[in-house]
């Protein structure tokens, strides 16, 4: 009993820490990730580029414990994104398609859940620009995968309202330099 329980644990922590993606495709929950709507004065190249430069530029020291890019391309690169959950650091691994100045696009490739796609949306507004993230979050196993996915999405939501609070000011400082 005691082997089973040390197994199951051990299951459930790689699974928090995105080292192991249960992708079963049996029961697939889908529920959706925002709507998160953010208003910025900057213009939209200047939110773009406030976005898009983490996973562009090289790395500062802060920014390496939450991100490091292992890939580059033109436009699509493949990135680790770090999260502490539950007393654990979650690694997320997911490509990171930009469409100049409009969209960025996030799709999950290894997690704690089996899928993810998201999309930040920027939009031209009088007062500058308006930013929107939407997605959505899929999980397995029908109510127990449901009971999950709710619990990951309100951390992962969390993460990019985060990660929203941080775009807006740097984005309207870089619109008030000469």
């Amino acid at each position: 009993m005691g082997g089973a329980v040390g197994a199951i644990a051990g299951l459930w922590t790689q699974v928090v820490r995105g080292a192991i993606t249960l992708d079963l495709r049996v029961g697939r929950t889908v529920q959706p990730l925002g709507p998160l709507i953010v208003r910025i004065a900057a213009r939209r190249e200047t939110v773009f580029e406030v976005i898009s430069s983490p996973y562009r530029d090289p790395p500062t020291r802060a920014l390496e414990k939450k991100l490091r890019v292992i890939e580059r391309g033109q436009d699509l690169v493949l990135a680790a994104h770090f999260t502490r959950v539950y007393g654990l650091t979650a690694t997320t691994l997911e490509t990171v398609r930009f469409e100049p100045p409009d969209r960025v696009h996030f799709r999950l490739v290894r997690g704690p859940v089996p899928h993810v796609v998201e999309r930040f949306e920027l939009r031209e507004t009088d007062e500058g620009t308006e930013l929107e993230y939407t997605g959505e979050l899929g999980t397995d196993l029908w109510v127990l995968g449901s009971w999950w996915g709710a619990a990951v999405a309100r951390k992962w939501e969390a993460t990019v309202r985060t990660a929203l609070d941080s775009v807006k000011p740097e984005a309207e400082r870089r619109a008030k330099r000469p």
